[in-house]
């Protein structure tokens, strides 16, 4: 059904919808509230210093409105509660003034300071009558909190929702019907409804991914594969020709994708491993074997960045094997591309690697066996499904440096085998970490100096492109400002962000690669996959503005040798929690932690890439719910119950024309 259909959704207001995801009226009525305001009205008399309260009052003068800077306003009025007239200030509500006439009944949240008689707001409702409790969403710019419960009511009002929860576990566990459920999430009378409702509709949500996940799993262990034979010196052939040895995780890897490519079934691996545990050796090796086997094969890399580097690095290692690599980007040019899609069909090429131009419709291979995928979370199912479908049934082996705890991976990549990297290559030193205040940034200056002396290059990153105003925060110009003084403008200083052509890109960070550049100041785009062995230190400001898992990636950029290397984090806020880093260097650990403090979905990037962008539940919080929803599903799967039931029986047969 139509947004439009909604009473008071015009066009302007459809566009703030679609913003939040929100795109027909079952997703604005599964738009569910983030948090709750217990609103429990409280006597000006009864109130402490300092305590937060909510107090009931009228507007006894006009309010008046001052403009401190470009984005931030106080307003000022006089209220009277009972028989007490005070001063309230409220910031940043300067649209709320055209509302606060004259003997208006208004209710404050906020602070009450009896010693100057003055109200702190931090909010200001309109007709609200008695003690209730105020569901709160998440907004964009140019809708409200209430103007966003007006349209799930009215959306509520159409009675337009899908049930997806079998009535057999819905009968088992005493759950709500559906339409109570979503009655109550959004305006609940206590917190044993907020308590009812919210489980009932996890359980559901966690129910449906698993079901999707676990019959993927059923249906990739019966997929016919191609079945290869090998002779047994293969793997120690491939051994012999690296100038390293390999880590006891990197020899179980190559051991799994070994019996993956000589089974029947068709391979569907994750590699999941720390930062600088070496899995492109890894994907390398299943190259090699799929080569021996008379087949191609195609790696997808997210950003032209990290897929350069890999055409490098894995051609080094496969071109005394007379294997033929190319790499194929946007920004190939069409001559070179012609000519690479030309080869790639008649079979002259057995390895391309490239970003998400590898699935464009022209690209035909002639005997795609393998296909890779790195970063595998950056890209939605439908897109690495597209590059698997380039083939007959090829194999599919996935990488990511992105550390989960070990039974959150499980679950959420169940229907993927799994092979964990944790030990790093030999002879690599644990990175040193260590937090400055940024008043203490002079002794970073000089550490950074020490490091320029002995030859070595910096990382040096920011959360900002550019200076604003709202954000004290530092970006990547206001960096190269500072750092061009301190230094004197002696060192070579050069700045990579998102908002740059390919091709600026691409030349800065050759040049960085080539030492031309001493400093590179970036963004987080050096996240994932640069590789500059000579890089020795990693300077990242304003470093609350991470999670821990994006810092820990940042730090992976360094400790690429032998050479001792060091990661600085400058931060005045949140200490406490960057401290994991300076306690350890394993992803896995500190995922754990992030896990923790921040819940789900920065940690996985899911919901960024749309496979597991959940309403309600949360990965964190919701884990048990989430391992029952997992063993009901399988149960229901292993009884085929779902054959009775239209929604999973019409899911089980898209998913089986999918695969």
């Amino acid at each position: 059904m139509d947004l439009k259909s909604i009473k008071g959704i015009a066009d302007n207001t459809e566009k703030k919808l679609n913003n939040l995801g929100i795109y027909n009226v079952n997703d604005l009525i599964e738009f569910y509230p983030y948090r709750y305001n217990f609103i429990n009205l409280t006597s000006l008399k009864d109130v402490k210093e300092d305590e937060v309260v909510t107090v009931k009052c009228i507007v006894a003068e006009m309010p008046r409105v001052q403009y401190i800077k470009r984005n931030f306003n106080r307003m000022i009025f006089k209220a009277i509660s009972g028989n007490d007239l005070f001063n309230v200030t409220i910031f940043n509500r300067a649209f709320l003034k055209p509302h606060l006439t004259l003997h208006k009944e208004i209710v404050l949240f906020g602070k009450y300071k009896r010693l100057n008689n003055s109200f702190i707001a931090s909010d200001i409702k309109f007709n609200i009558i008695g003690n209730t409790i105020e569901p709160v969403y998440h907004l964009v710019e140019g809708l409200t909190n209430s103007s966003m419960i007006k349209y799930i009511n009215e959306a509520l009002k159409s009675n337009i929702y899908y049930d997806y929860l079998p009535n057999i576990y819905s009968e088992k566990y005493h759950f709500l019907n559906k339409r109570e459920a979503l009655n109550l999430i959004h305006h609940p009378h206590n917190k044993e409804d907020i308590k009812a409702s919210s489980l009932r509709l996890k359980y559901e949500e966690l129910f449906n991914f698993m079901f999707k996940i676990n019959y993927l799993k059923k249906i990739n262990n019966k997929s016919k594969g191609i079945k290869r034979e090998f002779k047994s010196d293969y793997i120690d052939e491939f051994k012999k020709s690296l100038s390293f040895n390999l880590t006891k995780d990197q020899e179980i890897a190559i051991e799994d994708i070994y019996k993956d490519l000589t089974s029947e079934s068709r391979m569907n691996r994750l590699i999941l491993g720390d930062v600088g545990s070496g899995k492109t050796v890894i994907a390398t090796y299943a190259i090699y074997l799929n080569f021996l086997s008379g087949y191609q094969s195609a790696l997808m890399a997210p950003t032209e960045i990290l897929a350069t580097q890999h055409y490098h690095s894995i051609k080094n290692i496969l071109e005394k094997f007379n294997i033929r690599t190319c790499l194929l980007s946007g920004s190939t040019k069409k001559k070179e591309k012609d000519k690479i899609l030309e080869d790639l069909a008649n079979g002259e090429i057995d390895l391309l690697i490239g970003t998400h131009a590898l699935i464009s419709d022209n690209v035909k291979y002639k005997s795609l066996g393998l296909v890779i995928t790195d970063e595998q979370h950056r890209f939605g199912v439908a897109q690495r499904n597209l590059l698997s479908d380039k083939g007959l049934a090829p194999d599919v082996l996935y990488l990511s440096a992105t550390p989960i705890p070990r039974t959150y991976a499980l679950t959420i990549y169940g229907d993927l085998d799994l092979s964990i990297i944790k030990t790093k290559p030999m002879g690599r030193k644990e990175i040193i970490t260590k937090i400055y205040n940024e008043d203490n940034i002079k002794d970073v200056l000089y550490k950074m100096l020490e490091e320029l002396k002995l030859g070595h290059q910096i990382y040096v990153v920011s959360p900002l492109i550019e200076n604003n105003d709202e954000l004290d925060l530092k970006s990547v110009f206001d960096l190269e400002k500072k750092l061009n003084m301190a230094f004197k403008n002696q060192i070579s200083i050069g700045i990579l962000h998102g908002k740059l052509k390919t091709t600026e890109k691409d030349e800065i960070m050759n040049n960085f690669k080539n030492g031309d550049l001493k400093i590179l100041i970036s963004t987080t785009v050096i996240e994932v996959g640069v590789d500059v062995p000579n890089t020795t230190m990693i300077v990242i400001y304003n470093a609350e503005r991470f999670g821990l898992a994006t810092l820990h990636q940042l730090r992976g950029r360094v400790g690429r040798n032998d050479v001792q290397s060091y990661c600085y984090l400058i931060s005045n806020k949140d200490v406490l929690r960057l401290k994991v880093l300076e306690e350890s260097n394993d992803g896995f650990y500190i995922s754990e932690k992030d896990f923790e403090m921040r819940g789900s979905g920065d940690l996985f990037g899911l919901r960024q890439s749309g496979e597991a962008s959940f309403k309600i539940a949360n990965l964190k919080t919701d884990y048990q719910i989430l391992l029952q929803a997992k063993m009901d599903s399988l149960d229901y799967i292993e009884q085929e119950l779902y054959k009775d039931n239209d929604y999973y029986n019409n899911l089980v047969n898209d998913i089986n024309i999918i695969n």
